[in-house]
């Protein structure tokens, strides 16, 4: 293979990716996040998402919460640095952050159409546990930086978050936000528009110069913090995508070994899927030879993981917390890929 077309497959993936899902995804998600951090209600943060929150309630609302986001694993990246960054607990935020792509409803939905009912059930299954247990365990390893979390919270005045601002004006800010991500995502234009005049109306009415300086000065931070690395990882998964034969991928995964399932996971882990698309992607390897299990992994693995967002997650939290992330749903889902793959022989 000339070094050339490998080129040219990394330079393709970024390409696709700039044009599919920066200004209709990732930009909306980014400004949500820098909205979170500036203008969300700290108190209720930790109210449902905080180190001392019930832990029936936070994990509850993180494990759902991703059902009506269309989002890929990368997009979902600067709404989980909102809320983690204004307060949010670690096992709640990761478990919004693995819920998010992985149990929205039309990805559901369109496993169970294409892939049959029994692999869409396991898939919302598989995901909300994994959002649960990921999320615990992830709290309990570091629950001694998490201790640090409460102590300093306790010495930490919560500004006043309201301005003077209605409950229902905070609802229509942020509910015009979350519409114009889901229907940029959709690429439906005319509510997009709506939602855009209605965004506009309540920062021309509710919100003063500087507020929004500081929106936006948010909103940099977390884009600073985020693209370099997402385009980085975009790259060099399609560089992967050219050098590692589909044909080659299937026959590792076939059967329901525990090397095929520990492959799809790994394989899911760093491959970029934008959301919806792993389903006929996974339908294809089937096709071509691999097993359930294996196909179980890949659909829990792939939507909340990728190289990218594993490169922009080291920026959010860490190396540690980024690489036990990682490992845990890699376990996770071949756990899980096994099991699946053993019941449906």
């Amino acid at each position: 293979m000339e070094a050339i077309e490998v080129l040219r497959g990394g330079l393709n993936g970024l390409t696709e990716y700039l044009s599919l899902h920066v200004v209709s995804c990732l930009i909306p998600a980014m400004f949500i996040a820098g909205a979170i951090s500036a203008f969300a209600s700290q108190a209720a943060i930790l109210k449902y998402f905080g180190p001392q929150a019930k832990k029936p309630v936070a994990y509850s609302i993180g494990s759902v919460s991703g059902a009506i986001l269309a989002v890929c694993s990368c997009t979902v990246l600067p709404l989980f640095g909102g809320i983690y960054k204004r307060g949010a607990g670690l096992g709640p935020a990761i478990a919004f952050l693995f819920s998010g792509p992985a149990i929205n409803i039309l990805a559901i939905v369109y496993t169970a159409n294409l892939l049959g009912y029994e692999m869409g059930v396991a898939r919302a299954v598989g995901a909300i546990s994994f959002a649960v247990v990921i999320g615990l365990i992830m709290g309990f390893i570091f629950r001694k930086e998490e201790g640090q979390k409460i102590q300093g919270q306790a010495f930490t005045p919560i500004a006043d978050d309201s301005a003077g601002r209605k409950p229902w004006q905070y609802g229509i800010f942020f509910g015009s936000l979350l519409g114009i991500l889901i229907t940029a995502a959709g690429k439906n234009w005319i509510p997009f528009a709506i939602l855009c005049v209605v965004l506009g109306f309540s920062m021309w009415r509710w919100f003063t110069i500087d507020e929004l300086k500081y929106w936006l000065k948010e909103t940099a931070f977390f884009l600073k913090r985020i693209i370099p690395w997402l385009l980085l990882g975009v790259f060099i998964a399609g560089i992967l995508g050219v050098v590692i034969p589909p044909e080659g991928m299937a026959r590792l995964m076939g059967g329901n070994t525990l090397l095929g399932n520990f492959i799809a996971s790994i394989g899911g882990a760093l491959m970029y899927i934008a959301t919806l698309t792993e389903v006929p992607i996974i339908k294809t390897f089937m096709d071509l030879g691999m097993g359930k299990g294996p196909a179980l992994a890949l659909l829990l693995a792939g939507p909340s993981l990728s190289l990218p967002s594993m490169l922009a997650l080291r920026g959010i939290m860490g190396t540690k917390k980024m690489l036990t992330y990682v490992a845990l749903v890699v376990a996770a889902a071949t756990t899980t890929g096994l099991i699946y793959g053993a019941i449906m022989m």
